[in-house]
């Protein structure tokens, strides 16, 4: 794994990668949660996304948003966050020749800015945002969704309620032949503490059966 310095919109952007096992391996980027709330590119989820990704022989990246560990900036309220992903996911995509697909990933305010980025990239082909806090960031910009993804929250998560998730995405479209899967873990908090194996397993079988269906194609 290397360390990397991205030069971002708000200043150097410092970010860890794992570069992919074949030249047109496919790409994941992976967010961190909020930095107000302490989350940065070192949390537990956060680790626990880009090291599956990076097993399932992903060019995996996680970074710091602005403002976290040595990223230079201000916490922008998601704005600068987004584009900071934005600008990394650019460098992500310059170090594959070709990637076979690309995947975001995120968890807490890291899922919405993930549900956001892929919004705005057509490039994204999947995704696995979880759980974004819908109690606090309406989610009713996915409209439509553009791509396939899971969105995966604790059943006992008081953060962001997974009730809060489902009233959101009742008000969610997605485009012909896309969707939107839904996991809940039981016993998992907001942070998934004591949960990290099992989120891991549930966002490995929908990462495999995607992957599966795409070398079908």
């Amino acid at each position: 794994m290397a360390e990397l310095i991205i030069s971002g919109p708000g200043g150097r952007i410092e970010a860890r990668y794992t570069p992919g096992p074949v030249e047109n391996a496919p790409i994941a980027l992976i967010l961190h949660p909020h930095p107000r709330a302490g989350g940065t590119m070192q949390d537990p989820v956060t680790i626990t996304l880009f090291d599956m990704f990076a097993a399932n022989g992903f060019a995996t990246m996680r970074f710091n948003f602005r403002g976290v560990g040595r990223s230079q900036g201000q916490f922008d309220a998601g704005v600068g966050e987004l584009s900071d992903s934005a600008y990394v996911l650019d460098h992500l995509e310059s170090l594959t020749e070709s990637p076979s697909q690309c995947w975001v990933a995120g968890s807490s305010f890291g899922a919405y800015i993930c549900l956001q980025l892929l919004m705005r990239r057509p490039e994204i082909d999947g995704f696995i945002a979880v759980a974004p806090p819908a109690n606090h960031f309406d989610l009713a910009f996915l409209a439509p969704c553009p791509a396939s993804g899971v969105i995966i929250s604790g059943d006992r998560d008081q953060v962001a309620p997974p009730s809060d998730i489902d009233r959101a995405l009742t008000k969610v479209r997605v485009q012909k032949g896309e969707v939107i899967e839904r996991a809940t873990i039981p016993g998992a908090n907001h942070f998934f503490q004591g949960k990290l194996k099992e989120l891991e397993q549930v966002a490995q079988a929908y990462l495999s059966r995607r992957m599966a269906a795409a070398r079908a194609e």
